[in-house]
């Protein structure tokens, strides 16, 4: 039986008192600041203690001894943010590593990475590499769909014999052993979108048995296929189905065709929530999403088999037509050639929007669309929301804050500054609520344990900024720069950032240990 809330799923070994005596000395101690616990909107003035890895004095006694200070006055002190979508396993190669610096600038210090259905298979092969080489922040995986179907089925386009199904449920018990966060689909893209609903409940159940969640890129956010509502429908149906706590990533609704519809999602799931469906979504904070000129105007069809076998059909005069007539209706859906602006690939035509790009090469936009496909493809910002949908979503308790972050998009590099300056400055939300749901919120949709919030136990991940001057930087025509106003970040304990500078140390740690989520 699916419960309504997951408040009451998670028993906390961890209060909000302190356990040692306030002359114990402390590894680093902060004090001064506005402390904002993650679990409480308020902010309070509070004192942290910290030895070794864990937080282990809140209170309010401000003359205590520690090996370091932090004299926190003026500034915000917050848990560190969590990034429950993120692309971060791009460029994950040989030994360097994994510092993260463009998430720990924005003050994050847990992220999620294998989301869209793309996480690997060899989850215990990854975390274990992850270990081996090091780790800026702490990282969990998911285990992908979309990765079990081709491991088993390649690009096929079809539905999986019962055989197929035994085979993706044995690599899906291994991987949950392992450690994998989740199950993550990507039901928009290939091979994901081969796959039916059944299919799709069938690994979900999996998941469910080790006490874990459903994360998923919805089917269609737009109305490329089944459509943005009947696509939230199908998600419920998993959760029902399989009994398991489904999450919506990056919420939103994408295309002129669907926008205003957040008011019907919206309702949809906090209906499905009533009758006891657990259900959470969460959104990074911009008008335009990121993904490939492919994954945004080819047909699904034409993807199947493969990268060979998608060129062949753009070779071929009789399909390429009928591709082309369904590439400049995806194209309208989005906003039509200057709301596409090509990120990556070719310098010929980065930082230039299609329609721009188009007619320097004096090619319509879909002809030129599938020039930039043959050419090895490019990354793209595609803008395609409305304000009032972004801020429908945002307000809901039940949305927390994302980046989708990988190549090509300022995401990446400034998404939560992005949600503050925008969203909290403009008053769309409080700064209260930015934190819970940046932070503490996140962590008990996904069941980390000791994260997420400041407390006695809880591991040490702090973030202090300058409220006066955390900004993010990147932009769509430069979309690499580094966020600033972090001041201080530990992680673990271990101080990452430090007087705004990051440091030379690698303080995360794989995550493998949840609590259950049923």
């Amino acid at each position: 039986m699916l419960k309504t809330s997951i408040i009451g799923l998670f028993i906390l070994s961890i209060v909000s008192v302190p356990f040692l005596q306030d002359n114990d000395g402390f590894d680093v101690l902060l004090k001064g600041g506005s402390v904002y616990t993650g679990a409480s909107t308020v902010a309070q003035n509070l004192s942290i203690g910290i030895r070794g890895d864990k937080i282990v004095y809140l209170g309010r006694n401000q003359n205590l001894k520690a090996k370091k200070v932090i004299d926190a006055s003026g500034l915000i002190v917050a848990p560190g943010f969590i990034d429950p979508h993120t692309h971060a396993l791009q460029g994950y190669r040989g030994e360097v590593a994994h510092r993260n610096i463009s998430f720990m600038t924005q003050g994050v210090t847990t992220l999620f990475a294998g989301n869209d259905g793309g996480g690997p298979v060899q989850t215990g092969v990854i975390l274990d590499q992850m270990e081996r080489q090091g780790l800026g922040t702490n990282m969990a995986l998911f285990l992908g769909h979309g990765a079990l179907r081709r491991t088993v089925l390649g690009m096929e386009d079809r539905a999986p014999t019962d055989v197929d199904i035994a085979q993706m449920k044995s690599i899906a018990e291994k991987a949950f052993y392992e450690g994998a966060v989740g199950l993550s689909a990507g039901l928009f893209y290939a091979p994901g979108s081969f796959s039916e609903t059944k299919e799709v409940i069938e690994i979900a159940k999996i998941a469910a048995s080790h006490g874990r969640i459903y994360d998923v890129h919805l089917r269609d956010e737009s109305n490329y296929s089944i459509g943005l509502l009947q696509s939230v429908e199908e998600t419920l149906e998993i959760g029902r189905k399989a009994n398991i706590p489904v999450h919506i990533a990056h919420i939103k609704a994408l295309g002129v065709d669907v926008w205003g519809q957040s008011v019907n999602v919206i309702e949809m799931i906090e209906q499905a929530q009533s009758q006891g469906v657990i259900v959470s979504a969460d959104q990074y904070p911009w008008s335009a999403s990121g993904t490939r000129v492919s994954n945004a105007l080819l047909p699904r069809w034409s993807l199947a088999g493969g990268q060979v076998k998608r060129d062949a059909r753009l070779k071929n005069d009789k399909l390429l037509a009928r591709i082309k007539l369904e590439m400049a209706e995806n194209l309208r859906r989005r906003g039509g050639k200057q709301s596409i602006l090509l990120t990556g690939g070719a310098d010929k035509w980065i930082g230039q929007y299609l329609g721009d790009y188009a007619s320097t090469i004096g090619m319509t936009p879909v002809d030129a669309a599938v020039s930039i496909i043959l050419e090895g493809d490019a990354s793209i910002a595609s803008f395609n929301m409305t304000e009032e949908d972004i801020q429908n979503f945002m307000q809901k308790e039940w949305v927390v804050t994302s980046s989708d972050g990988g190549r090509g998009h300022p995401r990446k590099f400034a998404s939560f500054p992005r949600k503050y300056e925008r969203y909290v400055l403009g008053k769309t939300i409080t700064l209260g609520q930015f934190i819970r749901n940046s932070s503490y919120k996140t962590a008990k949709i996904f069941g980390l344990k000791g994260r997420g919030e400041l407390a006695v136990g809880a591991y040490a991940d702090i973030l202090v900024f300058n409220p006066e001057t955390y900004r993010p930087q990147a932009t769509f025509s430069n979309n690499t720069r580094l966020s600033v106003g972090v001041d201080y970040l530990l992680i673990n304990g271990l101080l990452a950032i430090e007087d705004g500078k990051v440091m030379p140390v690698n303080a995360g740690k794989p995550l493998r240990e949840f609590y259950r989520l049923n």
